[in-house]
């Protein structure tokens, strides 16, 4: 035996969690046997079958890592909106821009949006809260003004009716009503 007192202690200490967890107390070996027997069984009755997304591939398997994953999901699948961290919430407006302009009909309402936005994402910028970095990028006004001017423009060009054909003489009731 030796005479260092740090290999005694540790091995009074694994004597003592011996006698304290006795025979009667599963090791990890027998808690592995009894959880992979609970799962059989319930493999055999049937408790595994039809689960939801059965069969379908995992989301998001393949995609670069997102720490704020769960939110996002969560934000999907509870349709939720006005809720969340104001970088996410920037970022989400910020892909449906267009067509929340587009929607718009005045000019000064257009500015006015966009001006709100840029606001907005100034304000995210200067939190100091923490949460996800906000990576929305500020808009030029007279830039958004142009493109949705153009964008109305080339609408309204398309949707005009090309002329209608010539009207057709119309042919004489042949019989009368009586």
């Amino acid at each position: 035996m030796t005479d260092d007192p740090r290999i005694a202690a540790a091995r009074e200490a694994a004597a003592r969690e011996a006698a304290t967890r006795g025979p009667a107390s599963p090791g990890a070996a027998e808690r592995a046997a009894y959880i992979e027997t609970a799962i059989q069984q319930a493999i055999r009755r049937g408790d595994f079958d039809d689960l939801p997304g059965a069969g379908k591939p995992l989301e998001g398997l393949g995609q670069g890592h997102d720490p704020d994953w769960w939110i996002r999901r969560k934000i999907q699948t509870e349709q939720l909106s006005g809720l969340g961290p104001p970088a996410l919430m920037l970022r989400a407006e910020d892909h449906a821009f267009r067509e929340c302009i587009d929607a718009l009909v005045r000019e000064d309402d257009v500015r006015d949006y966009v001006a709100d936005f840029n606001r907005r994402v100034v304000e995210a910028r200067r939190q100091l809260l923490g949460g996800p970095p906000v990576v929305t990028p500020t808009r030029d006004v007279e830039h958004e003004v142009a493109a949705w001017a153009e964008r109305r423009r080339a609408r309204a060009a398309s949707s005009v009716d090309p002329p209608a054909a010539p009207a057709t003489p119309r042919r004489r009731r042949l019989f009368r009503r009586r």
